[in-house]
């Protein structure tokens, strides 16, 4: 009984996981192997034909690269606000009461929903919106931000920009918190500047933490889907679209199913290579 009790406490946490995604993936990638699935009763064996159309459609490659744009500049932009406002946050020289006040504004990006973020820049960026008009006290016309395909990329990696940088904020923040004093006040006993301390003390110390953020927050930007879909929907001119809203798309606008079974295994495969560079990272980091 003594074996058998641990494999017990583990056995209904297993058959979730295996329900709720061992079956699922395996469902999908068998989906890729066939044509006419879902709507036919009688699907026929392909192969890895879908993987050679998929390989070959311009579409593919192009929302590969608007997603690689919006995912490294995203993460970029993260990592270089964030650091800048807990920096900001954790110095000496601003006041307690000051530092509550501005990391509740700093933080409240990080409250809204995705539907909400997305409603209130629609807004915002509408050609008689806020923007827009302000903007006309400098000479500058009506723009339409999320219409025009010179601009919708930029448009919506700044909306995601602003969304998520409080998560690494807080992260860095708490890390930044963590740095023992007492190094600080070594460096400048060696004569070290505010350059050198941030280099030589903070930078080290926050490394685990920034790995750690980016690799999470290259996951998570990389499958963006709801704010697109609910700002340009892929558009204009697939200017915005993403490997997420590509197949999306494929599945039910065009009911492709078995190409966008496809497009998501491909997508999972990129997804583990991270995950599993994450999960080493922590690794290593024990």
């Amino acid at each position: 009984m003594r074996r058998t009790e641990p494999f017990l406490y583990v056995g209904l946490t297993v058959i979730l996981i295996g329900v709720l995604l061992v079956i699922p993936v395996v469902t999908v990638i068998g989906y890729s192997l066939f044509d006419n699935v879902i709507t036919n009763p009688n699907p026929e064996f392909v192969g890895l034909a879908h993987y050679t159309d998929l390989l070959t459609d311009k579409g593919f490659y192009t929302s590969v690269t608007n997603t690689l744009i919006f995912t490294i500049v995203s993460v970029a932009a993260h990592l270089v606000i964030g650091l800048v406002f807990a920096l900001l946050l954790n110095s000496p020289l601003v006041s307690r009461s000051t530092t509550a006040i501005y990391r509740t504004i700093y933080v409240l990006p990080w409250l809204f929903t995705v539907a909400i973020v997305a409603v209130l820049w629609r807004l915002l960026l509408n050609p008689n919106g806020v923007i827009n008009y302000l903007l006309s006290f400098v000479g500058v016309g009506a723009t339409e931000w999320l219409s025009d395909p010179s601009l919708a990329l930029g448009t919506v990696t700044f909306i995601n920009i602003w969304a998520g940088y409080p998560f690494f904020m807080v992260s860095l923040l708490a890390g930044l918190q963590g740095i023992s004093a007492d190094l600080y006040e070594a460096a400048r006993v060696d004569g070290a500047n505010a350059w050198q301390r941030f280099t030589a003390v903070t930078l080290p110390n926050l490394k685990p933490v920034i790995i750690s953020m980016s690799l999470l927050d290259l996951i998570w930007t990389s499958q963006q889907f709801a704010l697109i879909w609910m700002t340009t929907g892929g558009g204009p001119i697939d200017a915005t679209e993403l490997v997420s809203t590509y197949t999306y798309k494929l599945a039910f606008t065009k009911y492709e199913f078995g190409a966008a079974s496809t497009a998501a295994v491909v997508v999972l495969v990129l997804s583990m290579i991270l995950a599993v560079l994450y999960v080493r990272h922590q690794r290593a980091k024990e």
